[in-house]
């Protein structure tokens, strides 16, 4: 049986590609197909030389191509896209067009190149005018503020363990580490590549299904960020505005603690954010966090809940013990008026995880804390969206 080249190119150009999530034939990425006797060649173009998930690529190119009837061995060649093609790909992850489908202007020059970055900010730098897609009218995107009063509380971690509980649900996630002082997110979820730099574009690399953004990404870990409020503003706008997310079900913001500048940046760069409030269950934090909700609704953010977190912790024997008081997450949901969404117990894989990278939900899928971010995770997703009123869109 002869094998139908068209038929081929179609398979290729209908695969996923697991960085940018969308079909090759949509980016451009599929090169020529070549077939002999029972021999199938595809070429890829590539974005950049060292492509993040390449190998998970070319298995996904090969299982579409071998299945084909008469197809008994499938070869992967690859090649890397010039600066025009790069230009024209960073064109339509943002969503940009051109009049006439034909080259687009990369805005940078000589000085545009392609490659990971770690240590250096280069890359980032918008252009004025450039929109924040995640607020746009027809975003489908929710955003979850996940956000404490204070440090200790465990907000990263219950970010981290929410996040991929969702994303284990069949959800597009991403998590944008907004606490720039303290970032701890790509370490808790187990990053292990840079971010992809495709000229000025920023691809946020994935981890157990989940992208995420951090200033970790840019800066060595043993070095203080120490910045003013107009910087901290510019780099969370660049974040936004200067990456690739593709069009996610959930963005969480693991925001930081307090109530100071970037919490401030926030409010005006995702008016829409749904807060999520969580605290420990003594009353000294759960005073603490209440200032965080206050702050939130101040400047008009949904608070939608309270996450009560290290509520017990269950010995050997089944006891549960109440190593920090009880009461604290329903006494600050009382308070605010909203429901207490969850209380997730003191585990050792919860903390375990944290330090290694990989998350208790999936460290163990079985246990007591996953089973709590299971829940948790389909709470909010029946809760639905909120919907933000503001004063100056009222229509007179």
């Amino acid at each position: 049986m002869s094998i139908d080249e068209p038929q081929v190119s179609e398979a290729v150009a209908a695969v996923t590609d697991p960085e940018l999530r969308r079909p090759l034939g949509e980016l451009r990425m599929v090169g020529d197909v070549q077939v002999r006797r029972k021999r199938v060649s595809v070429g890829l173009v590539l974005p950049v030389a060292h492509y993040p998930q390449a190998d998970e690529l070319e298995d996904r190119v090969r299982r579409a191509v071998g299945v084909l009837p008469g197809v008994d061995q499938v070869e992967i060649r690859t090649a890397v896209m010039g600066e025009e093609d790069r230009a024209r790909l960073r064109a339509l992850l943002r969503g940009e067009s051109t009049a006439d489908g034909g080259s687009v202007d990369s805005g940078g020059g000589a000085d545009v190149h392609a490659g990971h970055s770690h240590g250096g900010g280069g890359a980032l730098g918008p252009e004025e005018g450039r929109p924040n897609r995640f607020m746009l009218p027809r975003s489908k995107t929710r955003v979850i503020g996940v956000s404490s009063g204070k440090g200790g509380v465990g907000k990263s971690s219950v970010t981290v363990n929410l996040a991929v509980s969702l994303a284990r649900a069949g959800y597009d996630v991403g998590i944008l580490d907004a606490d720039v002082y303290g970032f701890s997110v790509p370490k808790m979820l187990g990053v292990a590549d840079d971010p992809l730099i495709i000229g000025d574009l920023v691809v946020p690399p994935t981890a157990h299904g989940v992208r995420c953004l951090s200033m970790g990404f840019f800066v060595p870990d043993d070095t203080p960020v120490i910045w003013r409020g107009p910087m901290l503003h510019k780099a969370l706008e660049q974040f936004l505005v200067d990456a690739y997310w593709g069009e996610p079900d959930f963005l969480l913001v693991d925001m930081p603690p307090g109530t100071g500048d970037v919490t401030l940046s926030l409010g005006q760069y995702l008016a829409k954010t749904e807060v999520l409030v969580v605290t420990t269950p003594q009353p000294a934090a759960q005073r603490v966090a209440q200032r965080s909700a206050y702050a939130a609704r101040k400047l008009k953010l949904a608070v939608r809940g309270v996450i009560e977190n290290m509520s017990w912790f269950t010995g050997d024997d089944g006891t549960r013990y109440e190593l920090f008081g009880a009461g604290g997450g329903q006494s600050l949901a009382d308070e605010l008026g909203v429901p207490l969404l969850s209380r997730v117990p003191l585990v050792p894989a919860l903390r375990a995880g944290g330090d290694d990278g990989v998350p208790v939900v999936v460290a163990d899928p079985d246990g007591e804390a996953a089973a709590v971010f299971g829940d948790l995770a389909r709470t909010i997703v029946d809760m639905g969206p909120t919907r933000v009123y503001r004063s100056e869109l009222t229509v007179r």
